[in-house]
């Protein structure tokens, strides 16, 4: 198999399209589509079908993305290794917006004065959002939060959060879910596991709120919590870093809500990059105090 046709054929996955694909590739669309369309007649399979203005994986070509980022990065590999080892490409990442705000730029920093050859791309969005990119291919590995279904994943535990409950300042302390009844819960869309965190909460005392009303940003989600909008879970690391951290009132959680952990998780072997990568993560407290 042509590993310049998987690359081709990849990279108009992962730009959306083939006029994107071509930029990319500095190539013509022109080329790109005759490409594709004598790599599906050589294998006898559609790799897409034409979705409005848009292309979409058949079910063969989402069968062929796995093989293709596997033996793509096998053919990096050898040619890191010819080269003397050094480490190079891109390293396709997703991350929590917290992870990527409050915990990841030293971390991120470091890598690239380390390793100047390796270029990142970094994505952000909830738990359920990251593991459909996962695997979908469109990532290499992500930064999630529990609970999370463990599947076939690969998995290291990086860091430990500690939440809590945020209202505007002046509220009365809350201790207990069914202060929140009837009020309103600032939170990203469904997928995120601190929402969930919450919403199990309430539940579990027979509390619910009177709406929530969904973000897709911490700073908007603490914009909001600030002016009085109504309550939320958040990170406390992520509060330090934000900008109206002093203008919200933080609530203890009870211990079995307010522990989370955050984890590394990958499909298949880890690249060179990733390994690298993770070589640099800290050891979470537990785990060295168990080590």
């Amino acid at each position: 198999m042509d590993l310049d046709d998987l690359d081709i054929f990849r990279s108009v996955v992962r730009e959306g399209g083939v006029t994107r694909a071509a930029a990319h590739l500095h190539r013509v669309p022109s080329n790109v589509t005759t490409r594709i369309k004598q790599f599906e007649e050589r294998l006898g399979v559609a790799l897409f079908r034409r979705q409005g203005r848009s292309l979409a994986l058949t079910e063969a070509g989402r069968t062929l993305l796995g093989h293709a980022e596997k033996l793509l990065q096998m053919a990096d590999q050898a040619e890191r290794d010819l080269r003397g080892g050094n480490v190079r490409g891109v390293l396709r990442l997703g991350s929590l917006e917290s992870a990527a705000g409050a915990r990841l730029p030293p971390i991120l920093s470091a890598f690239y004065a380390r390793y100047p050859d390796v270029a990142i791309e970094l994505r952000t969005g909830t738990t359920r959002a990251l593991l459909r990119q996962l695997d979908g291919f469109e990532i290499e590995a992500a930064f999630i939060s529990e609970p999370f279904e463990r599947r076939s994943l690969a998995s290291v535990h990086v860091f430990d959060e500690d939440l809590v409950l945020i209202t505007g300042k002046g509220a009365t302390t809350i201790r207990a879910a069914v202060a929140l009844g009837g009020r309103t819960v600032v939170a990203f869309p469904h997928g995120c596991s601190y929402r969930a965190r919450l919403v199990a909460w309430l539940d579990g005392e027979g509390a619910s709120p009177e709406r929530v009303l969904e973000m897709n940003s911490y700073h908007a989600i603490v914009a909001c919590v600030a002016a009085g909008t109504g309550a939320a879970i958040v990170p406390s690391e992520m509060l330090d870093h934000a900008v109206l951290s002093d203008a919200v009132q933080r609530h203890p959680l009870p211990e079995r809500l307010r522990r989370n952990r955050t984890h590394l998780v990958w499909t298949g072997e880890a690249s060179a990059p990733l390994q690298a990568l993770m070589a640099l993560l800290p050891k979470p407290a537990a785990d060295a105090r168990a080590a």
